[in-house]
């Protein structure tokens, strides 16, 4: 029997900077393979998503969203509005500046992660999404 080393999550999004926890589906996934010890890769398709690691708590979502409004705001001009005449040039510029993957080890089929940290997917773009992420187990 092939083993499962590749997945992908369909993560229900709303507009507008939605933080959304995976870490359980990511434990899950590895648990479920039969590896020992790796890492996962974990990616979001699509250019107004991120993956990230964080302190999954009110808070620190919030600041991370005002940071980011401080750096790339809602409101400012953007060429992809020339391009598409859409609002959504600042969920692009997010999204290239977080980036779409992240790689967590492995061991004993548990992820290396720290105390408060938990892998998240957020959706920056302007819509609801169902943001899609590969999960992938690298050896």
């Amino acid at each position: 029997m092939e083993q499962k080393v590749t997945t992908t999550l369909t993560i229900p999004t709303k507009a507008n900077f939605d933080c959304v926890n995976i870490t359980s589906q990511v434990e899950e996934f590895v648990q479920e393979s039969e590896v020992e010890e790796g890492s996962v890769l974990i990616f979001s398709k699509g250019s107004t998503g991120t993956v990230t690691t964080i302190e999954y708590k009110e808070g620190v979502i919030k600041d991370l969203e005002n940071v980011l409004e401080k750096i790339a705001p809602k409101d400012g001009k953007y060429e992809h509005f020339n391009d598409w005449h859409d609002d959504n040039g600042f969920s692009h510029i997010r999204a290239a500046l977080m980036k779409p993957s992240i790689v967590v080890p492995f061991q004993n089929k548990q992820l290396q992660l720290g105390t408060w940290q938990q892998i998240v997917v957020i959706n920056f773009d302007t819509r609801a999404r169902n943001r899609e992420v590969i999960l992938k187990i690298l050896q």
